[in-house]
């Protein structure tokens, strides 16, 4: 059965005004967690009102460096399927990298600027920036400037994230740095 273009049109919108609900509801029990400055959805349910949840809550970690988000978003099934060199595998990675990095990135902060939800999967499109003051491998901040981007394909499951791919613009960054010159 074909449906016309105001039916869809009508469905969407009130999938949207649902989720937007949705949403709200989840900033008043969690209410640092990051919102979206683009959602998009494939439908509304409870599946994807969970991963996008878990999504939120694991930018949230890396927006404010709280452990708390990180073990409210991660399975302990956690798996890192795009794991950087001398970085563990399972939940304790995420915690390490956070760690580092915000020791020569102390006021860092990540907003997210698109998530994608299909089904048990989240397209994350995280934008962070801060300042370079600490250390970092063997450089030593002066204040620089950092702004790079990040993406993320999460997989969840039973709420929590329990794959990760994820790419970051580490060329950028580590010209912020001052590791590769311009």
């Amino acid at each position: 059965m074909s449906t016309s273009p105001v039916s869809r049109l009508v469905r969407h919108v009130m999938l949207a005004v649902g989720l937007a609900g949705a949403l709200s509801a989840y900033a008043a029990s969690d209410a640092a967690l990051p919102a979206p400055h683009h959602f998009a959805v494939d439908a509304a349910s409870a599946q994807t009102n969970a991963v996008a949840l878990a999504a939120r809550r694991y930018a949230a970690f890396w927006n404010t460096g709280d452990e708390t988000y990180a073990k409210l978003a991660l399975s302990p099934a956690f798996i890192d399927r795009t794991l950087p060199d001398g970085r563990p595998q399972g939940p304790r990675g995420p915690l390490q990298a956070s760690n580092g990095f915000r020791a020569a990135v102390p006021d860092l902060h990540a907003d997210i600027d698109d998530l994608v939800v299909a089904g048990d999967r989240a397209s994350v499109h995280l934008h962070f920036h801060g300042h370079f003051t600490g250390q970092f491998q063997n450089l030593q901040g002066s204040g620089q400037t950092v702004d790079f981007q990040a993406f993320d394909l999460y997989r969840v499951k039973d709420g929590r994230i329990v794959e990760n791919w994820h790419l970051e613009d580490n060329l950028t960054l580590l010209k912020q740095l001052g590791a590769i010159k311009p």
